[in-house]
């Protein structure tokens, strides 16, 4: 049995409800999908994500905050479309994968739950890749973005951050260029200082859209830090680049969901990459109560 410090409040406790007087609220459901182009086991994600939550507290250092003052409701699993729709009209919400054919449904279901149309909806990704392999094979983990688009999401309303050399290719970076996303290369990401840099962007995204949907694909981290993550490629980000992103995302009332993606838990060591998926849900959690 795991020692038990009165003056140690477990994040996991608070998913499952701890709570002070709330200030704020956020909805947890996990969507176990799990049709990738390399084969895996990122059904299991969402409860590996929940259980790294046991060896994190509730205080944010950065914001000085408890999460404790925001309300968490864990929603369970679910596939269904009606069940991510539904997650969306409670309040702020964060999706976890399964893989990244998540993106798509949730995002819809972020557009219906707010009676907006795709066009109104803008997405930010974090991401070693595109998503923008053809559709002829039905929707899978390598393909969301291009499915919004082809739904009506127009490509000026879409920013991907984090995207690799070699793990892309021309045939779908044309089709991107030709729909006029924005694209950001890991190189660049190193060049700045990225918490202003993400900021900036997304503000300027926030600007020009109703509504903003984050997309977190953990293969956007160095293989160093997320060896649970097919997809992931040495030279991407820092997990502490990721986690800014998602506490600026949070803090953003205009950024009404996120999801956190591609965890393969059978391929992890020692839970690296779901201890980095659970504090990026922390921080989003951190910058929705600061925002509160």
């Amino acid at each position: 049995m795991a020692y038990e410090d009165p003056g140690w409040n477990r994040a996991s406790n608070w998913l499952n409800g701890d709570c002070l007087e709330p200030k704020a609220e956020i909805h947890v459901l996990g969507v176990p999908m799990n049709r990738s182009v390399t084969p895996g086991s990122c059904h299991l994600a969402p409860k590996a994500i929940r259980e790294a939550l046991f060896r994190f507290g509730t205080y944010s250092f950065s914001e000085n905050s408890d999460l404790r003052h925001l309300q968490a409701n864990d929603h369970g699993d679910s596939k269904e479309p009606e069940a991510l729709e539904d997650i969306c009209k409670q309040g702020r919400a964060i999706f976890l994968g399964g893989d990244n054919g998540v993106t798509r449904p949730a995002v819809k279901a972020l557009a219906q739950s707010q009676n907006l149309e795709l066009s109104d909806i803008g997405v930010i990704t974090l991401d070693a890749h595109l998503d923008l392999r053809h559709l002829d094979d039905g929707p899978m983990n390598g393909n969301p973005i291009r499915g919004l688009i082809e739904d009506g999401l127009p490509g000026s309303n879409i920013v991907q951050i984090g995207l690799q050399s070699f793990a892309n290719s021309p045939e779908y970076a044309q089709f991107g260029k030709d729909h006029k996303i924005k694209w950001v290369t890991a190189e660049k990401c190193f060049d700045v200082s990225f918490d202003v840099f993400f900021k900036e962007i997304l503000d300027d995204l926030t600007s020009k859209t109703k509504a903003v949907f984050f997309d977190l694909d953990i293969d956007v981290l160095d293989r160093a830090f997320a060896p649970g993550c097919p997809g992931s490629r040495p030279g991407g980000l820092t997990p502490n680049m990721a986690r800014q992103a998602a506490r600026i995302a949070g803090a953003n009332k205009k950024v009404l969901a996120m999801d956190i993606v591609e965890l393969d838990p059978e391929l992890d060591i020692n839970s690296c990459t779901a201890m980095a998926c659970a504090a990026c849900l922390l921080e989003f959690a951190s910058g929705v109560l600061a925002s509160s």
